[in-house]
């Protein structure tokens, strides 16, 4: 046997294996022996050939399916020492005669690679969804550090996740296997430690669990669903667990008093022949509870919240968005991400206060594909954005404004109509169904995406110019 000796990565065993190959070894005549536990293996193993004292490798090459190389990156994180033998059994069967492999899933070891794949897969979903940082004052300031208990080895392959995520915070992720540490420039990886070394609970912990109380819905409550998606093995790493018996023993009374609270609300105002259901006319606080729960189109499945506007609620300026960003989705706020800050900075260069405007979107909740890791921002259909419209009126109707700002195609079709273009309209002031005319800037997240670097700086400043025409309007 033939003991090859390398970092537990799976860079480190796809040069490995690839020497293995070469010389023809089978899977029964190799050992895989990881650096980090090369003194946990018997001793039998220590006086055994390396592949490095191993005659010259001949320059035959081998091929994989590339979704190989994608499952076997993910399954190198998996905690079973084995893994190691099953990528190397693979490669040597696709090979050796076999190299549709992988299309046939029945096969015991392509069964296990995909149940592997899997569990590292929810790992890492779950180690997104279950750290909670803990504020740490330092003498570099003020650090969020958490403590996390993976199943698997993902906290490497997690770390880039958590630095897009909060990329302006430092922070620190604590693990038994290894930490990760961002400090706002560079990514660190250090090994593992102990939970003593984990700080105590802070004073936003207790607001953390005060948020959970207040939003934990009784009404739909699956134990069976709830223990699946947040299972116990996480609870003692998250502050809101201790909370859950004293929820679940409540719920339903709280269900109970919940819908006799809603049958309480129930006026001959609603309009029951359509999907919405608007409140009484000028019932501002009932408007928003309402949104809240609209289901009239399938975007409230994947979004975190439904993101109603904000602003004076007789502002003289309402300015309509297309719909939410990935920040706006989590923070439950318009224009607070990349192109709401842009928007900001515009607004500011204009001379306009933002806090004299309300901000809305024609859409309100998040329209969004995963790519890798990343939620990436998909357009509303007519129709969505025709679903959603009776609130955009309904906020038009109560704020009463005297001019409608529409950032980007999707607010011009929700106010205007068809048949705008805004490359072409844009800065002009187009009359709507409201009475109240439609001022047409582009939208900031356009400049955002200008490939030309070189025209920033006049994009700028006429989008600056399309705002600057607000003020007619503030002052009148």
């Amino acid at each position: 046997m033939v003991v090859f000796t390398f970092a537990p990565t799976f860079s480190a065993w796809k040069t490995k294996a690839r020497l293995a190959l070469q010389q023809e070894l089978s899977p029964q005549d190799v050992f895989w022996k990881e650096e980090s536990s090369i003194d946990t293996f018997p001793d039998l193993f220590l006086g055994e050939e390396s592949s490095e004292k191993q005659p010259a490798a001949s320059a035959k090459t081998f091929r994989v399916p590339r979704e190989f190389l994608t499952l076997g990156d993910v399954v190198a994180c998996h905690r079973d020492p084995s893994r190691w033998d099953l990528l190397y059994r693979l490669v040597w069967r696709i090979n050796h005669g076999e190299p549709h492999l992988l299309d046939h899933t029945p096969d015991p070891d392509v069964h296990d690679l995909l149940l592997k794949e899997r569990a590292v897969s929810r790992d890492v979903h779950k180690m997104r969804a279950f750290i909670r940082f803990r504020e740490v004052a330092t003498d570099d300031g003020m650090w969020h550090v958490a403590w996390f208990e993976p199943q698997h080895h993902i906290v490497a392959r997690n770390a880039p996740f958590f630095v897009e995520r909060f990329a302006s915070i430092k922070w620190s992720i604590l693990t038994p296997d290894a930490c990760a540490h961002w400090d706002r420039k560079e990514l660190r990886i250090s090994p593992g430690t102990t939970r003593d070394q984990a700080p105590a609970a802070d004073a936003a912990e207790e607001l953390w669990k005060t948020y959970y109380r207040a939003f934990f819905n009784p009404a739909r409550l699956k134990p069976s669903m709830m223990r699946k998606e947040m299972s116990p093995y996480y609870w003692n790493n998250l502050p809101e667990a201790m909370l859950i018996p004293t929820l679940l023993a409540e719920a339903a009374g709280r269900t109970a008093t919940m819908v006799a609270a809603s049958q309480a609300k129930r006026t001959p105002e609603l309009v029951e022949s359509t999907p919405i259901r608007l409140p009484t006319k000028g019932d501002w606080p009932a408007l928003k509870e309402a949104a809240e729960s609209c289901r009239a189109c399938p975007l409230w499945k994947n979004a975190t919240c439904t993101v109603f506007g904000e602003g004076p609620l007789h502002a003289r300026v309402l300015v309509v968005g297309e719909q939410p960003g990935d920040q706006e989705d989590l923070a439950g706020r318009p224009f607070v991400g990349p192109a709401g800050q842009l928007f900001d900075r515009a607004l500011q260069t204009a001379g306009v206060p933002r806090d004299h405007l309300y901000v809305t979107n024609a859409v309100k909740h998040f329209k969004w594909t995963p790519q890798g890791k990343r939620r990436l921002h998909q357009k509303p259909t007519s129709r969505e954005i025709a679903a959603c419209r009776p609130w955009l009126t309904a906020e038009i109707d109560h704020v009463k404004p005297k001019l409608l700002v529409c950032l980007g195609s999707t607010a011009v079709h929700s106010v205007v109509g068809n048949g705008i273009k805004v490359t072409q309209d844009r800065g002009q002031t187009l009359p709507t169904e409201f009475g109240i005319p439609a001022l047409i800037p582009v939208h900031p997240s356009s400049l955002l995406r200008q490939p030309d670097r070189s025209r920033e700086a006049a994009d700028f400043a006429a989008f600056v110019a399309d705002l600057a025409k607000i003020q007619d309007f503030l002052s009148k």
